[in-house]
């Protein structure tokens, strides 16, 4: 009953946030947009999305063989793909993350590596976004005009840091209670996980390409979006303005970052001078390319022996 409320919170909160993102807008210059899409670009932001996930798969190999959590490639991107089709229907990454740690569970890994895996590779993922964004400050700084802007988008890059910093300090804290006490005890082993994979000379390069790679790409999917609407964009703007919006969109507080996304980019175009609008249009195909993803990972669950397993295991006559 718990989960279905959050659910059905998180659905109305999806709707709200939409609604707020597209009370303002000028539906006609909307339309106009989505009536002059390219389809090709959208083709070549499906690409790069499904590269994307293939390169998020290469990083939680790495990472989860450290967890004894051990995944071949195919594997991780395997999985990876299913935890998109499950990505869509909870709020943020939730849903793909849960999916994925029972997968990796299945393998004999066991629940608690399975866990740490993905929550390791969550962090560190999340760590370079912050690097990103704090390395391209002043750049974004200067492009903002607005002080509220400017003052938000400080505030959203520094406490990313400081999260980020904050983690990978716990690892090293010498105080015996952070390794009893329930809350800390998990956390602080993934800190350790994750300070061995970033610091470790054979890893730590591979680690640090493969997670600057990804989030570039998120910025190549969003200007493929802007270019299929032929916004007046340049990718340098992009760049600026995605990795905010994509830390912005990781709170599990909508479906799919719906809404959340929408708003916040509508907001950051305005920001950078460009119309709020076209902001609105290219968040709405950001997803729906990222739904489309989806749907593809839909299908290779369908077609997977995990889920034929579990069918098969769910059959009274095998009770």
């Amino acid at each position: 009953m718990r989960a279905l409320l959050t659910l059905t919170i998180r659905v109305l909160v999806s709707l709200a946030l939409l609604y707020l993102a597209l009370r303002g807008i000028n539906f006609s210059a909307v339309q106009s947009r989505l009536s002059q899409i390219n389809l090709g670009w959208i083709a070549i932001a499906i690409l790069v999305t499904v590269f994307q996930i293939f390169l998020g798969a290469l990083r939680w190999r790495v990472i989860s063989g450290l967890c004894q959590a051990p995944l071949t490639d195919l594997q991780a991107f395997r999985y990876n793909m299913i935890g998109a089709f499950f990505n869509q229907t909870l709020p943020s990454s939730i849903g793909g993350d849960a999916v994925r740690l029972w997968l990796v569970s299945r393998t004999g890994a066991g629940w608690r590596s399975a866990t740490y895996s993905i929550l390791t590779d969550r962090a560190v993922g999340l760590i370079a976004l912050a690097l990103i964004i704090v390395a391209s400050l002043p750049w974004s700084y200067g492009m903002i005009d607005d002080a509220s802007g400017r003052l938000a988008l400080v505030f959203v890059d520094f406490a990313a840091l400081a999260g980020g910093l904050g983690f990978l300090l716990l690892g090293y804290l010498p105080w015996p209670w952070l390794d009893s006490w329930w809350p800390t005890k998990h956390v602080r082993a993934c800190s350790v996980i994750a300070n061995r994979v970033i610091f470790n000379r054979r890893s730590g390069p591979k680690i640090a390409v493969l997670s600057l790679s990804i989030h570039v790409l998120a910025v190549v999917i969003a200007w493929c979006a802007v270019r299929a609407i032929t916004a007046p964009a340049d990718f340098e703007q992009i760049f600026l303005l995605t990795p905010p919006i994509m830390l912005i969109t990781m709170m599990p507080i909508s479906i799919a970052g719906w809404g959340v996304r929408e708003a916040t980019m509508m907001v950051a175009f305005g920001y950078a001078g460009l119309a709020r609008a076209d902001g609105t249009v290219v968040s709405i195909l950001f997803g729906t390319v990222y739904f489309i993803v989806g749907a593809i990972g839909g299908i290779v669950w369908v077609l997977s022996a995990e889920k034929a397993s579990r069918i098969e295991n769910a059959n009274p006559e095998n009770v």
